[in-house]
C-alpha cells in the first residue's frame, strides 16, 4: 500500500488547472444543492463510469463539501499516475493483504473532520446507465475502523449533451448518514434508493 503524499499547495494549482481543463471538455459542471455535515470528515462514495470520476470529485470536494480530497487508486493506476500521490491519491491493491492496509489508511484519515476520501464502490467501471449500484464488502470493513463521526455521501454523476456538442456533468449528492448510525445493508439500499432519485431528477432537468 503506497499512501499519499498530500500537499496542499500543489492541490489548489491543480484545482485550477483542472477547473480550467474541465472547462475546456464540458458545457457545464453542475453540481446539485447539498449541505455536508458541520464537523465531519466525509466518506465519499461515486458511481464509476469514465476516467474523469476522480476530477468530478475532486471538483465536488473543492467547490461544495469544502474538505480536503483524498482518494483510493488501484495499485496498477497509481504506479502509472504516481504524481498524483502529492493531489491527495493512495494506492489499493484489490483482493490481496495491502487492501486491508489500505483500507485502515482511509479510516484514519476519515478520523479528522477536515478529510474527504473518495472511493468508487462498485470496484470497477460500469456504464453510466447503470441501474443498480453494486457495493464491495471491503466498505462495510472500512465504516468499521472509523473513530470519528463522519458522514457518508453518496455522489451520483449523470452526463447529458442535450443541444451542445459537449456533455453536460451533473453531480448529485445525498446523506448517506453517520457512520456507526447505519448498518452496511442499509446504506447498500439508500445508495440505490438515492441512485434511483437521481435519474428520476435527471430526466426532468430543465437545460
Amino acid at each position: 500500500m503506497l499512501p499519499s503524499r498530500q500537499n496542499d499547495t500543489l492541490s489548489r494549482m491543480f484545482y485550477r488547472f483542472m477547473r480550467w481543463w474541465m472547462g475546456r471538455n464540458f458545457k457545464e459542471i453542475n453540481i446539485q444543492p447539498f449541505e455536508p455535515r458541520a464537523g465531519h470528515s466525509i466518506l465519499l462514495l461515486t458511481n464509476h463510469f469514465s476516467w474523469w470520476d476522480g476530477f468530478f470529485a475532486n471538483y465536488a470536494a473543492f467547490n461544495n463539501l469544502k474538505r480536503r480530497l483524498y482518494i483510493m487508486m488501484q495499485h496498477d493506476h497509481f504506479l502509472k499516475h504516481w504524481y498524483f500521490k502529492y493531489l491527495g491519491a493512495f494506492s489499493m491493491k484489490k483482493g490481496s493483504r495491502e487492501m486491508l492496509e489500505s483500507l485502515t489508511y482511509s479510516a484514519g484519515l476519515l478520523n479528522n473532520p477536515e478529510n474527504l476520501v473518495t472511493i468508487f464502490p462498485q470496484g470497477a467501471l460500469y456504464s453510466n446507465h447503470e441501474t443498480y449500484i453494486h457495493v464491495e464488502n471491503g466498505i462495510e470493513r472500512l465504516i468499521k475502523q472509523i473513530k470519528g463521526p463522519c458522514q457518508i455521501v453518496y455522489q451520483c454523476t449523470l452526463i447529458d449533451y442535450f443541444e451542445g456538442l459537449k456533455p453536460r456533468a451533473y453531480m448529485h449528492h445525498f446523506d448517506c448518514g453517520v457512520t456507526g448510525e447505519v448498518s452496511f445493508e442499509e446504506l447498500k439500499q439508500r445508495i440505490n434508493n438515492f441512485h434511483q432519485q437521481a435519474l428520476k431528477k435527471q430526466a426532468n432537468m430543465e437545460h
